[in-house]
């Protein structure tokens, strides 16, 4: 499972559809759902957030060419990028003991599934790190998108909070916070800093889509539907955006209009968790309510 997943998996949460359970990597954090109608039901997938990348863009956490070398290696040869980790050796210290040679260790554990000690080395190393405030921030990004793919949303919703103290007015951080909050359910929060990413980069489709969700759990569909009417005019082709204004628009009444949007999110994005709850969202809608 990669850290693209992993936010994939929280968005799941944030959502909270009408229907059935989400996807299978996401099913042991998916908050429990009534059966007796299916507006009712949980889930839903929402992967409009992309995660900070491996290997990271600048502020770096360190410098050097083993660094990089090292933070190449790790989407295509993860054990090989571990080795070059524990093994490099900076300036005369001990091997493995750089900061460089410390976060390309933790992201090789994430890659090759050992997610949650990998993201207590990447808290520890945002913790004790001598960089910038920025270039920690971002390590404490990836750990809540690590802790969020071991299943421990209370402490992905801490590393998300330590990034944002550090880098306080920056919309991806802001997302992620909002991301984790969803998943915990903290609704009002989430809306609140959604607002704030949306007040510094007001064409974000994906924090209107996030925000849409985040009115609808709090029954604010008013609210929900200007932000989902906003972010399909920005992005009329994104199939997360689809999915929640499907949504929306069944919790409204417009039945037609949520099977033609669910329909055109499954076309969009074959074999993906958003297609398939598209098409059981579609399922469900042709069953109807239980009686």
């Amino acid at each position: 499972m990669t850290l693209r997943a992993a936010f994939v998996c929280v968005a799941a949460l944030a959502a909270v559809p009408l229907l059935v359970l989400p996807s299978p990597s996401c099913a042991q954090v998916t908050p429990a759902a009534s059966q007796d109608s299916v507006e009712d039901a949980p889930a839903s997938v929402d992967s409009t957030m992309p995660p900070l990348p491996i290997p990271p863009v600048p502020p770096r956490i360190a410098e050097g060419a083993g660094y990089e070398a090292c933070l190449d290696m790790l989407a295509t040869d993860p054990s090989g990028a571990d080795a070059m980790a524990t093994g490099m050796v900076v300036g005369g210290a001990a091997p493995g003991s750089s900061e460089g040679a410390q976060h390309c260790h933790a992201l090789a554990q994430v890659e090759l599934g050992n997610t949650e000690s990998g993201a207590a080395l990447l808290d520890r190393l945002a913790t004790t790190s001598t960089a910038p405030a920025a270039s920690r921030a971002v390590v404490f990004a990836q750990a809540s998108q690590a802790w969020t793919m071991s299943n421990k949303l209370v402490q992905a919703y801490a590393s998300a909070s330590a990034a944002l103290s550090l880098s306080p007015d920056d919309p991806e951080l802001l997302i992620g916070q909002a991301i984790a909050g969803l998943a915990l359910g903290h609704d009002a929060q989430a809306a609140d800093d959604l607002t704030h990413a949306l007040e510094l980069d007001p064409k974000r489709a994906d924090a209107l889509i996030l925000r849409a969700t985040a009115y609808r759990s709090l029954d604010k569909l008013d609210l929900a539907k200007a932000d989902i009417t906003a972010a399909c005019a920005l992005d009329p082709e994104n199939p997360d955006g689809l999915l929640e204004r499907g949504i929306i628009r069944q919790r409204l009444g417009d039945l037609a209009g949520a099977r033609s949007d669910w329909e055109h999110a499954a076309d969009l994005a074959p074999d993906t968790p958003t297609a398939d709850l598209a098409q059981q969202n579609l399922a469900l809608l042709e069953a109807g309510p239980r009686q």
